[in-house]
């Protein structure tokens, strides 16, 4: 996500780019859920982060150790909707509980439940688990707005499709909440398909998309999106809460129309 950022920048003119302002995270206000974890447990920790001194917390993040590289990473990284967090159980030195995020029967519904139900939301608005896993929040009904005006802003002229993709970032983290549910952060992947309705008509890129279509028509785009979602779940069969997500176009890519296509 974070590459993409930087490929989208470098794409702009000069003129176009916002200049970069130093940032940093209020340590203060910082709110750290360290795992108490066995002998041989991947490492990790979630941290609820502020960059306005005194303010609560407006972002979840996860820290994960990687031996390979031989550091901790930022793994993930949720734009929160609302300051209020989740209650999240904590032993008597204060440290926080991992739990499974697939395949937990102690949980109303597992990552996997969870990643079905946000891309369905993309999808189809949410119409077939979307809106049975989870309760509406302001996060979840972004997520369907997002399908239900980008679906129909080509009028007759174009098409857009919402679709999964193969994800590559399946790591899922877990914490224990004080009513027996579970905080949970995850990834997924998905496609956003725009296509011209008949021959002669054309999609012009914007500005975001010259560093991967190069202003260049196309009949159709297919842009991938790799985001970042953080939900609470109850230990009893009810809905969950999406609480937040935050993505990024990754990629974009698409036939030229035939007279550019000529060219080449």
């Amino acid at each position: 996500m974070s590459v993409s950022d930087y490929a989208e920048t470098e794409g702009l003119p000069a003129a176009d780019r916002t200049p970069y302002k130093p940032w940093s995270y209020d340590t203060a206000s910082t709110k750290l859920y360290i795992p108490r974890l066995a002998a041989g447990q991947d490492r990790w920790f979630a941290a609820a982060l502020s960059d306005d001194k005194g303010k609560a917390p407006s972002r979840l993040a996860v820290f994960a150790e990687r031996p390979q590289h031989k550091r901790w990473e930022m793994v993930s990284v949720v734009d929160l909707d609302s300051p209020k967090l989740p209650d999240i159980a904590l032993d008597h030195d204060r440290y926080a509980t991992a739990v499974a995020a697939d395949g937990n029967k102690h949980l109303a519904a597992d990552v996997g439940v969870l990643r079905a139900a946000v891309l369905d939301n993309f999808a189809t608005g949410g119409t077939h688990t979307g809106t049975k896993v989870f309760t509406p929040t302001t996060a979840s009904k972004r997520q369907i707005e997002v399908h239900d005006k980008t679906g129909t802003r080509y009028g007759d002229q174009g098409t857009t499709v919402f679709a999964g993709a193969d994800n590559r970032y399946k790591d899922a983290y877990a914490l224990k909440t004080t009513d027996g549910g579970a905080l949970v952060l995850f990834s997924h992947m998905h496609t956003q398909t725009d296509a011209v309705a008949h021959s002669g008509l054309q999609i012009n890129p914007g500005k975001e998309d010259r560093a991967w279509l190069h202003d260049v028509p196309r009949t159709s785009i297919r842009y991938t999106f790799v985001c970042n979602d953080a939900a609470t779940v109850p230990a009893k069969a009810a809905p969950s809460r999406l609480i937040g997500y935050t993505c990024a176009r990754t990629d974009a890519s698409g036939p030229p129309v035939p007279s550019w296509s000529d060219r080449v």
